[in-house]
């Protein structure tokens, strides 16, 4: 057996506080610590995560998943109205628990197309009495098809799924005029730029920011990509399943 039950996350106030202009309560910290156990525990039958030691934990999948929704934190105070997340390939629950726990007034659905991930999601709501979340199992091309979560999320977000130009193809069908997608991305090219721009017009969107900045502990460069949503997006979009990857947009518009 290890030591998973030994193993303690930083609290990093002072770090949360200079980097994101916001720190965890005392209870928010907490359902971090319960949410850390349970993943080293379940990564023991389900290969949720290569990163399991507390400082790359928190770093790489704490406050990674919160720097995409800077913008959100330092700003509580004065948005307190409910929205609607989508988490789109959650896997392990990032950056979905991360943004749940964060913002309790927010309603996050954690989408993954493997059941058992989100089985053993479940169980972590339950265990982390988190009110704010719902689950779902499908594709997103599929969910993206479906009247009743098409074009009704305020945010959406997509860590370590597809290509940028695909991930727009997944999200922006997703959200509300005005909606903001936001791709976590390590490293981002001026090509994968130019492809976006072109893609994200074709979907109802514009690029709205690019922020490059680097990870506090190990000085990794990352990238949030912020996509708004201005027009509807045209009912042939998503593709079906395994068409949006297998051909992506900007090669279907190439001349």
């Amino acid at each position: 057996m290890n030591d998973n039950n030994t193993q303690i996350l930083p609290e990093m106030n002072s770090l949360w506080q200079e980097t994101l202009n916001w720190q965890p309560t005392a209870e928010q910290q907490q359902q971090f610590q319960q949410l850390y156990q349970l993943i080293l525990i379940g990564n023991e039958k389900l290969n949720l995560t290569r990163i399991t030691s507390p400082e790359d934990f928190w770093e790489k999948h704490f406050w990674d998943s919160l720097r995409g929704i800077k913008f959100i934190l330092e700003n509580q105070i004065n948005s307190q109205e409910e929205k609607k997340v989508i988490d789109i390939g959650t896997g392990a629950g990032f950056p979905g628990l991360s943004v749940a726990i964060s913002l309790p007034q927010y309603t996050v659905t954690l989408l993954d197309s493997i059941r058992k991930k989100i089985d053993f999601i479940e169980t972590i709501l339950v265990d982390l009495a988190i009110k704010n979340c719902l689950t779902l199992t499908n594709r997103i091309e599929e969910i993206g098809r479906m009247f009743k979560h098409r074009e009704i999320y305020d945010i959406a977000l997509l860590r370590a799924v597809a290509p940028t130009i695909v991930c727009a193809e997944y999200a922006l069908p997703m959200l509300k005029i005005g909606g903001i997608a936001i791709l976590y991305r390590g490293n981002f090219t001026t090509d994968e730029q130019a492809n976006l721009l072109e893609v994200v017009k074709i979907l109802g969107g514009k690029i709205h920011t690019i922020e490059e900045f680097k990870t506090p502990l190990t000085n990794s460069i990352r990238h949030c990509i912020y996509l708004q949503k201005i027009n509807k997006t045209s009912s042939n979009y998503p593709r079906p399943i395994g068409v949006p990857s297998q051909k992506p947009l900007n090669h279907l518009n190439k001349p």
